[in-house]
């Protein structure tokens, strides 16, 4: 069993603290307190793998790992599993994303152990949207499992080494459990007993959706904390640069569950450049974010603007000083986790 800190070909090391002796690099940073960032990284429509490279590199030394979507929107692109696997042998932390909508249990268990023997230590759990709201209306959606049902059955794969069907597994694979979370889908008060739900059926990070409402994802966490929730899962709270206006707009109107209030909207609009004021606000969320309570990161959704993220996380100053992974760092140099 290959983890992402150990080496994977001749000459090619992946950093590890010897103070620290959990499965992958996110994991190891949350777990020692840290303040953690990721971003999404959306696959392409091609076969080529420089183009994964590529994009991946945007990112270099200023994220902790790096979520591979799944189809996300119900849009078809290279798999997850296929850009972990190429992202894994650089060196990179993913977080390969399985969306319960494409696969019954029987692929995604595959899947999962297909994942776990190619060094990925990072699974996050998603229901899916549905199949009419992408460019393949016409597929016929799966939704064999939702997202708990699918913790379960990998926590138990992993926990119990055994298949949902009980058959014994020779070795079950080591993995941070993750899921998502929205803060604001109606109705709220639910919202944060749906989030306790995952932590029980296995979760142990969350990146959550867009939070452009802090004041609604303050109650939210509020609620979580009354709940005891935050001592149980890290919380990544969910961020990202908005284009323009129109952009917002669009997005709030037609992309599901995602929440955008009229004040961000008249931000934008009031601004002589549009696209840096979508910057200046995702910095000004990232800065109050990080003083909520029970808040253990943030992650950084900036659909086909990846190249802003390392803009964003410079000068939100949220890592405060902190040097991370890239994939020039080797074993005995990575960045201490202070």
């Amino acid at each position: 069993m290959r983890f992402d800190d150990e080496p994977l070909v001749s000459g090619e090391h992946l950093p590890i603290r010897s103070d620290h002796d959990s499965r992958g690099r996110l994991e190891r940073v949350l777990r020692a307190g840290v303040f953690a960032v990721t971003a999404e990284l959306a696959p392409p429509d091609s076969s080529y793998p420089e183009e994964v490279y590529n994009r991946a590199a945007m990112f270099d030394g200023h994220v902790d790992a790096i979520n591979a979507t799944d189809g996300s929107g119900a849009n078809c692109h290279m798999s997850s599993v296929a850009m972990c696997a190429l992202l894994t042998r650089r060196g990179y932390s993913m977080v390969m994303q399985i969306s319960a909508r494409d696969r019954n249990r029987i692929a995604i268990q595959g899947d999962v152990l297909g994942a776990a023997a190619l060094g990925v230590c990072n699974i996050l759990c998603l229901t899916g949207d549905g199949v009419e709201v992408g460019d393949h209306p016409e597929a016929k959606p799966v939704f064999d499992l939702d997202c708990m049902s699918m913790l379960n059955m990998v926590r138990g794969m992993r926990d119990d080494g055994q298949f949902l069907s009980g058959r014994k597994l020779t070795s079950p694979p080591e993995l941070f459990l993750g899921a998502a979370a929205n803060p604001f889908g109606p109705p709220l008060d639910y919202r944060p007993h749906r989030l306790a739900k995952k932590v029980a059926a296995g979760a142990e990070f969350v990146q959550t959706q867009y939070c452009f409402d802090l004041e609604k994802f303050r109650n939210y966490m509020s609620a979580v904390r009354d709940l005891g929730v935050h001592e149980k899962v890290y919380i990544l709270a969910g961020v990202g640069p908005l284009a323009s206006a129109r952009s917002a707009e669009w997005i709030r109107t037609n992309v599901p569950g995602v929440h955008i209030p009229d004040n961000i909207i008249r931000r934008l609009q009031g601004a002589d450049k549009q696209n840096e004021e979508g910057v200046n606000i995702c910095i000004d969320m990232i800065n109050e974010l990080k003083e909520i309570e029970g808040v253990h990161g943030v992650h950084i959704m900036a659909y086909r603007q990846e190249h802003r993220v390392v803009e964003i996380v410079e000068r939100s100053n949220v890592l405060e000083g902190r040097e991370l992974w890239h994939p020039g760092v080797a074993r005995d140099e990575e960045p201490a986790l202070s």
